[in-house]
């Protein structure tokens, strides 16, 4: 097996820079904001984490690829570093704590090591093949993922994103009807849901409207943890835009659920 370490501790110190550039402007007078052409915003902070990452892969591995929200695709190789600076922009601008820099390492289109990392929350998250799934609490504390092994929809934990979602991309009354079978719903959206879901706290995840930078970090560590990923109706690929995760025994029948 190929030892990720290396790449894991590069992770790490992406993660590091993300995190002093993120937590330096969140909650700054000056934040400048704009709208992009898809209607999503975009921070000047969400632009010199990427840049500043970029520059980092850029000397210590400059073979490697990079795909980015904010500035694109840059060099193609087979390894990919991919990655989203603030992931959770709305909450950044408006002073809620829960974003997080998402980064991955892509090998063969499959992400297979990430690090997500939340500072103005005080945690972060890690995987890697043969090292498994990490979380460090607020504590400085570090404890292993994993998955619940909760099997029946009613005893189970729901999250989603938000309803407008749902109701464009025309699942709606698949949501309303989950709801009705699992224990309970709720919305804490974007990464948290996922970590939440690695950690054995949440039990199904689904999500709409997403890209490739919005996913490629949560795989490893859902997976790592225990846990399955797929798109709603099929095999998850670089072009998924609906997303579900599970624990693992609730995923076919949550895949039945959610069909259309």
């Amino acid at each position: 097996m190929t030892d990720f370490a290396a790449d894991l501790a590069l992770a790490h110190k992406l993660a590091d820079a993300a995190d002093q550039i993120s937590l330096a402007r969140f909650r700054a007078l000056d934040l400048k904001v704009e709208t992009k052409p898809d209607r999503s915003p975009v921070t000047d902070a969400d632009q010199a984490v990427e840049q500043a990452l970029k520059a980092i892969l850029a000397t210590d591995a400059p073979a490697d690829g990079i795909i980015g929200e904010e500035f694109g695709v840059s060099g193609s190789a087979d390894r990919k570093w991919i990655i989203d600076p603030i992931d959770g922009t709305a909450n950044y601008l408006r002073g809620v704590p829960v974003w997080a820099t998402l980064i991955a390492l892509s090998i063969d289109q499959k992400p297979v090591l990430s690090v997500v990392s939340a500072p103005a929350l005080g945690r972060r998250w890690w995987a890697a093949p043969g090292i498994g799934a990490f979380t460090r609490d607020v504590d400085g504390s570090v404890r292993q993922l994993a998955v619940s092994g909760i099997s029946e929809l009613e005893y189970a934990s729901l999250s989603y994103n938000n309803l407008q979602l749902w109701d464009s991309f025309g699942y709606l009354d698949q949501l309303m009807g989950m709801s009705r079978q699992v224990w309970r719903t709720r919305a804490y959206g974007d990464f948290l849901s996922y970590m939440y879901l690695a950690e054995g706290s949440v039990d199904i995840v689904a999500e709409h409207d997403l890209k490739i930078y919005d996913i490629a970090a949560l795989v490893p560590i859902v997976e790592q943890a225990g846990g399955k990923f797929s798109a709603i109706d099929g095999p998850l690929t670089e072009d998924s835009s609906s997303v579900l995760a599970t624990n693992g025994p609730l995923h076919e029948t949550s895949l039945k659920g959610f069909a259309r």
